[in-house]
């Protein structure tokens, strides 16, 4: 039994469940698989030229808002990104190269880089400063970003969430294939994971 956590790392909402996923998950005593993927190449077979929430500027103002209040609610920092979406290929590709022990606290320094700091992830150096932060040796993170099993693994994790039907970021996939799209699905995710309903009330 495993939830498996989608997101890729160019996705504002995946910075936010990415930042309290496991905590909720280890109160429901669910295990999480955390796997990157990259949404472009779903995007462009959907007939999107970029991010869905950048279709216009009402949405994309409504989305940094959005994201502004959540973050300052639950208490973590939260900055525009100069760039935006950002390529994540580099910090997927490194991810998929750790073993799922290591993914969680690279995959937040990677988030707080980003969301946090407003750097960009696609910059090796910020990268590196990522995997310091996770307690990871940065060249070895660095080497799996350019490594080839790595790029072939993350080929498959992009085919395998267009597989389930993923279209954005984040979903969470439980056990028995159920889908549940975006950061306030997380909840009614794992009641799902550990019940099989959703929560009571919910």
């Amino acid at each position: 039994m495993a939830l498996t956590f989608w997101y890729d790392f160019s996705s504002s909402y995946s910075y936010l469940a990415a930042m309290r996923i496991e905590e909720k998950a280890d109160a429901e005593g669910v295990p999480v698989e955390w796997m990157p993927f990259l949404l472009g190449p779903i995007f462009a077979e959907a007939g999107y030229n970029g991010s869905p929430n950048l279709v216009s500027a009402a949405k994309a103002d409504y989305m940094w808002a959005d994201i502004a209040r959540r973050a300052h609610h639950r208490g973590i920092p939260f900055v525009k990104p100069k760039v935006f979406p950002q390529k994540s290929v580099a910090a997927a590709r490194a991810t998929l190269a750790l073993s799922q022990r290591e993914r969680p606290a690279f995959s937040r320094a990677v988030f707080t880089q980003e969301f946090a700091y407003g750097r960009d992830i696609a910059d090796l150096k910020v990268l590196a400063e990522a995997a310091k932060d996770a307690g990871l040796h940065p060249d070895s993170v660095l080497e799996g970003a350019t490594d080839e099993g790595a790029k072939a693994a993350l080929f498959a994790s992009t085919d395998a969430a267009k597989a389930l039907g993923i279209f954005g970021a984040p979903t969470f996939v439980t056990t028995d294939d159920v889908l549940f799209w975006g950061d306030d699905r997380l909840m009614d995710a794992l009641s799902w994971e550990r019940h099989g309903s959703l929560p009571e009330g919910g």
